[in-house]
C-alpha cells in the first residue's frame, strides 16, 4: 500500500512553527486540497479551525482525516509531538469520528446565518444587563425565561471544554446526548441543566432583545444581535481524528471525570 499523501499546518505560535520546519525538512509534503491526511500542529484551538476547514459537505465521507500534535496551550485533541516515526505513526492511527452541531441564528436586522459547531453553540450576553432567554426543545417551551450570563448547547466532544467550565456534565464520547447547561443563571437559581437526545432541535427566543442583546457563538464564528437560535445535530457532516493507539480519546474524557 502506498504511504499517504501529508499536509501540514501550523499555529502561528514559535513551537508550533518550529515543528513545521522540522517536519518540512523532514518528510515529502503536498498541498493541503492535494493530501490524504492533515497533520495539525499546535492546540485544541488550531484543531478546531482544521477540522471546520477540512470537514465533509455531506457527500464526500468524512473528509480529510486530521493527525494532530501539541505545540501549543491545551492539547486534549492532540497527540503528543514527535518528529520519528511520523508516516508509521499516521498509518497505524485510529480514527474517531465525530459530527458538529448546526447553529442557524436569526439576528435583530433580519440575517440568518448558519454555522457549525464542533464543541459548542453559546449565547453570551452582550451588555452589563443579565439575559433572558426562553428555551424550546422539540417545539416544546421547557424552560420560559433564563435569567443568565448565557446558555450552551454541547456535544460529547465538547463537553469537557466551555461546558465543563460552566459546570455541566461530561459525556462519554459514544454518548448520544447534548449537554444543555446555563452559564451564571440567576433565575431560576437552581436550575442545572439538561440532557437531551442527539437528535433533540433546541431553540433559544431571546426576551427583550433592545433591551438585553444577546450573541450566538458556534465554536469561533460569532452572530451578534440574535433574537432566535436553533440548534440541531448535523449528521450529514463529518470530522474524522486521528490518534495514536495508546492515546484513547475515550479513556482520556473518563479520566477528566475523577480529576480534583
Amino acid at each position: 500500500m502506498s504511504e499517504p499523501r501529508i499536509a501540514f499546518v501550523a499555529a502561528d505560535s514559535e513551537a508550533a512553527q518550529r515543528a513545521l520546519t522540522e517536519l518540512e525538512a523532514a518528510y515529502p509534503h503536498v498541498a493541503p486540497e492535494e493530501a490524504d491526511v492533515i497533520v495539525a500542529l499546535g492546540g485544541d484551538g488550531l484543531m478546531l479551525e482544521t477540522l471546520h476547514r477540512f470537514m465533509s459537505n455531506g457527500r464526500d465521507g468524512c473528509g480529510k482525516p486530521i493527525f494532530g500534535m501539541h505545540r501549543g496551550s491545551v492539547g486534549f485533541l492532540m497527540n503528543g509531538y514527535g518528529p520519528l516515526g511520523l508516516v508509521q505513526r499516521v498509518a497505524r492511527a485510529r480514527p474517531v469520528v465525530l459530527t458538529p452541531l448546526l447553529m442557524t441564528a436569526h439576528t435583530r436586522d433580519g440575517r440568518t446565518v448558519e454555522a457549525r459547531a464542533v464543541n459548542e453553540v453559546s449565547l453570551l450576553r452582550e451588555t452589563r444587563q443579565t439575559a433572558k432567554i426562553r428555551i424550546r426543545v422539540d417545539g416544546v417551551v421547557r424552560l420560559d425565561e433564563l435569567t443568565c450570563d448565557g446558555v450552551l448547547v454541547a456535544t460529547a466532544a465538547g463537553s469537557t471544554a466551555y461546558n465543563l467550565s460552566a459546570h455541566g456534565p461530561i459525556l462519554p464520547l459514544g454518548t448520544q446526548l447534548l449537554c444543555l447547561t446555563p452559564i451564571s443563571a440567576f433565575r431560576p437559581r437552581r436550575w442545572r441543566g439538561a440532557l437531551l437526545p442527539r437528535g433533540a432541535e433546541v431553540t433559544f427566543e431571546v426576551n427583550e432583545a433592545d433591551k438585553r442583546p444577546v450573541s450566538a457563538v458556534a465554536d469561533y464564528t460569532e452572530v451578534r444581535d440574535v433574537v432566535r437560535v436553533e440548534v440541531r445535530d448535523d449528521p450529514d457532516t463529518r470530522l474524522t481524528l486521528l490518534f495514536d493507539p495508546e492515546h484513547d480519546l475515550e479513556e482520556r474524557v473518563l479520566k477528566e471525570q475523577f480529576l480534583s
